[in-house]
Parts: structure tokens; C-alpha cells; sequence
């Protein structure tokens, strides 16, 4: 059930692809990253009750959607802004300093963190699976947990690591590379108004 989940192109997907194309190679594995590290930190929320919250409370959901709506759109406009100072070379990418990697490291975990239908996933099917009779039921929730994450980390990395490779061809003319980093930037912030505009059935 996680593979099939994860393999549909979802939020997550669009971020990477997005990064990958506006950033290249590096900073849309230091977003695959980020992004993973955030959606288990929804895990362990739902393992201990946040996510009952955020499922029952419409306020909760709603202030999270947004600010992560938010975030994706301010990330967006900044890579489209940015657009025509991209250089992609395989050398460029690995030479990105530590500090670029802690921000895009972050950037990613926020997306992650703030996506709320992450949380009502996990909150609406992760308990399904777990043996109330064997105890242990916020260990077998993070186990869960892990399990969907770890197949989410490497899908999300195949599909950043493909497009960074379509976008190393279209750094061998600056017009084109201008064009798919200006995709990319857009791409992030269609993705942003998507996750502003859609929502629960009781909002």
C-alpha cells in the first residue's frame, strides 16, 4: 500500500521535481532529504496523538495547509527570480558550500513537516496496521512509519536524480537552462496554490 501511495506523483514529487530542475542535482537531494526527515517527524506525531488533532480540527489543518502552501510559493518565486544565474556542471554541483546544503536541508524539512495530509494519511492508516493485542503500539506505529518513509526516500531520490540529469542537458545552452529553472520555479509555486486551494470536505 505505501509503494502504491508513494509511486503516484503527489506534493513530495512536485517539490523534488521542482528543485531538481530550478537547483539541480545536490539541492534536490538535500530536499529528497529534508523532505523525508519532516515526514517522519509526522510519524512520530501521529504516534503520540497530534495527528487525532490535526484529523478532528479543521483550524489546525487549515493554519498548517497554509503555511506550507506559503512556503512552497515563497520557495518558487525565488527560484524563478534566480533563474538566469543558474550554472549546472557536474563540478558546480558537488562545490555547493555547507551552508547551501543546511538551507536547502531545511527548506525541505519545512515543506515536509507542514504538509498536513501527510499527517491525516498517517493518522487515518497507520493505526489499521498495528496489533492492538501485541502492546507496544506507538513502537509499531514508528516502525510503520519507517517503513513508508524509506520507500518514499528512495522513489523520491530516483526522481530527483532523473530529472537532474534531463536538466544537466539543458544546462549546455543558458537560454534553456534559464527556461527549466524558471520551470521549475513555477512548478513550485502551481504546487503551493494547489495545496492552498484544496482541502477537507468539512472546511
Amino acid at each position: 500500500m505505501s509503494l502504491v501511495l508513494v509511486l503516484i506523483p503527489g506534493p513530495s514529487v512536485l517539490f523534488v521535481l521542482g528543485r531538481a530542475l530550478a537547483l539541480g542535482r545536490r539541492a534536490a537531494l538535500g530536499s529528497v532529504l529534508g523532505n523525508t526527515i519532516g515526514g517522519y517527524v509526522l510519524v512520530v506525531a501521529v504516534s503520540i496523538g497530534l495527528g487525532e488533532v490535526v484529523a478532528r480540527s479543521v483550524a489546525v489543518f487549515v493554519a498548517l495547509k497554509l503555511a506550507g502552501a506559503a512556503y512552497l510559493v515563497f520557495l518558487g518565486v525565488k527560484a524563478f527570480r534566480h533563474r538566469r544565474a543558474l550554472s549546472v556542471t557536474a563540478a558546480g554541483d558537488e562545490d555547493v558550500p555547507a551552508r547551501g546544503d543546511a538551507r536547502t536541508l531545511w527548506e525541505g524539512f519545512v515543506v515536509g513537516v507542514t504538509n498536513p495530509k501527510t499527517m491525516v494519511f498517517f493518522a487515518a492508516v497507520l493505526p489499521q496496521f498495528v496489533d492492538r493485542d501485541a502492546g507496544r503500539v506507538h513502537e509499531q506505529m514508528l516502525l510503520l512509519g519507517l517503513v513508508f518513509t524509506v520507500i518514499a526516500l528512495v522513489c523520491d531520490t530516483v526522481w530527483a536524480l532523473t530529472a537532474s540529469a534531463a536538466r544537466t542537458w539543458f544546462a549546455r545552452s543558458p537560454r534553456r537552462l534559464s527556461a527549466v529553472g524558471g520551470t521549475g520555479g513555477l512548478a513550485m509555486i502551481g504546487l503551493g496554490v494547489t495545496v492552498a486551494v484544496t482541502g477537507r470536505a468539512d472546511q
